[in-house]
């Protein structure tokens, strides 16, 4: 299998993982509609997902470097292929919040397998390219998958995303178990059974982690409730939104698809702090200063801009910080940092804001304020972790790592 099509077929499964969690967030207003939920309380719906999610990524850090990546990787996707379609069953706010919280269990492991079999088979010379690709799995559930996702709700109910999602999580599966090789090479490496706390210790694990969190918070006070918002506050229509998600993610991909080289020539912090700022403007107009001149396609193309640069930068740069053998431990670390950093900021948003007698939502000016705070500290945590690595020798024996690279080298280069 060569190294294009392995990164295709994990970009695959980043696209079914992040669908999933994606297609809750804009069809929010539909299904509170149907099963009574308060649109203020949307970001609880969400939270479930992210707060399961960031307890079994704890959990995997310490068994997932014991297997087989494809093993971990087929069973992980297929506990979240059943979650989806549990969803599409729910008949009321706990039932449906059950039903992300079993997908939160399987979607933050499977994620985490994903990231650390690039990491596995990817030079870092290359990586920034190759996350790129990854990521764009982001932007092709933006473009195809939501888009898609919000015409079935609109013709079928919302419940059919649910579903149609579930069968193309069988599909990928089935894809991973025949198409990828066995990446066992992490098996082998001495001192695999070092201790969860003394690895906490680095200080390039904790930094980095730090980074993830502020990314995430920033992110997730605004995006469970920028659908609800921009249809209430702003009064763009519902049966137009299937375009702004289009417009959006066709800008994602292209962004994430050219990103991930300027990151490898120009380094992590430098592309992460553009991002920031980018991210930050757009925030401070939209939400802070509520400027009525800027357009909800203009918001939401420079939003999905901003987080997909933050994103790509931060986690080229995060693949750097683990040893071959910690590489799924620390991503699924950092799969438990990021989800919990989403459902604290997802709460966070749900609890500040509130439904006003017009039906719009209050508040966004002080949810935005906060995440502006968040998303400018990413920078300042980078530019550490790079002097970090900067610094650090390795640990492993050289026989064990000429090892890994002979493996990695056995899969021929994109």
């Amino acid at each position: 299998m060569s190294e294009r099509s392995l990164l295709l077929l994990i970009s695959a499964v980043q696209c079914v993982n992040v669908l999933d969690f994606m297609i809750v967030m804009p069809l929010g207003p539909d299904f509170a509609r149907d099963l009574g939920i308060p649109i203020s309380r949307l970001g609880i719906i969400g939270g479930s997902y992210t707060a399961s999610a960031a307890i079994a990524g704890a959990l995997g850090s310490r068994y997932l470097d014991r297997f087989d990546r494809r093993k971990a990787l087929a069973f992980s996707l297929f506990g979240l292929v059943v979650a989806t379609a549990l969803a599409g069953f729910a008949y009321n706010l706990w039932t449906l919040i059950a039903a992300r919280l079993l997908a939160g269990i399987f979607g933050g492991p499977a994620s985490s397998v994903a990231l650390a079999v690039i990491a596995d088979v990817v030079p870092s010379k290359r990586r920034g390219r190759a996350l790129g690709m990854v990521m764009s799995g982001f932007a092709v559930a933006s473009v195809f998958g939501v888009p898609l996702s919000l015409e079935l709700a609109r013709h079928f109910g919302w419940r059919a995303p649910f579903f149609a999602v579930a069968a193309l999580g069988l599909v990928v599966n089935a894809g991973a178990l025949l198409r990828l090789p066995p990446i066992c090479i992490h098996m082998s490496a001495p001192g695999q059974r070092s201790r969860i706390f003394d690895f906490l210790r680095d200080p390039n694990v904790l930094f980095s982690l730090a980074g993830t969190f502020t990314v995430m918070v920033s992110s997730f006070c605004i995006v469970p409730n920028l659908s609800a918002y921009l249809q209430h506050n702003r009064g763009y229509p519902r049966d137009q939104l299937s375009l702004l998600y289009l417009a959006g993610g066709s800008i994602s991909f292209v962004v994430t698809r050219i990103v991930g080289s300027y990151v490898d020539q120009l380094g992590g912090t430098r592309v992460a702090s553009a991002g920031s700022a980018l991210f930050a403007l757009i925030l401070l107009g939209t939400f802070v200063l509520e400027l009525p001149q800027l357009p909800c396609m203009l918001i939401f193309a420079s939003f999905s801009t901003g987080t997909a640069v933050r994103n790509v930068a931060l986690n080229t740069l995060s693949s750097r910080v683990p040893l071959p053998h910690e590489r799924a431990r620390f991503m699924s670390l950092q799969s438990a940092m990021q989800h919990l950093a989403a459902a604290f900021g997802a709460s966070l948003g749900s609890a500040l804001l509130t439904e006003l007698p017009n039906g719009n939502l209050g508040g966004m000016p002080v949810v935005a304020s906060i995440a502006i705070v968040f998303a400018l500290a990413l920078p300042v945590l980078l530019i550490r972790v790079e002097r970090l690595l900067a610094l650090r020798r390795p640990s492993l024996p050289e026989a064990w790592l000429v090892e890994a690279e002979v493996a990695r080298s056995s899969i021929p280069p994109m």
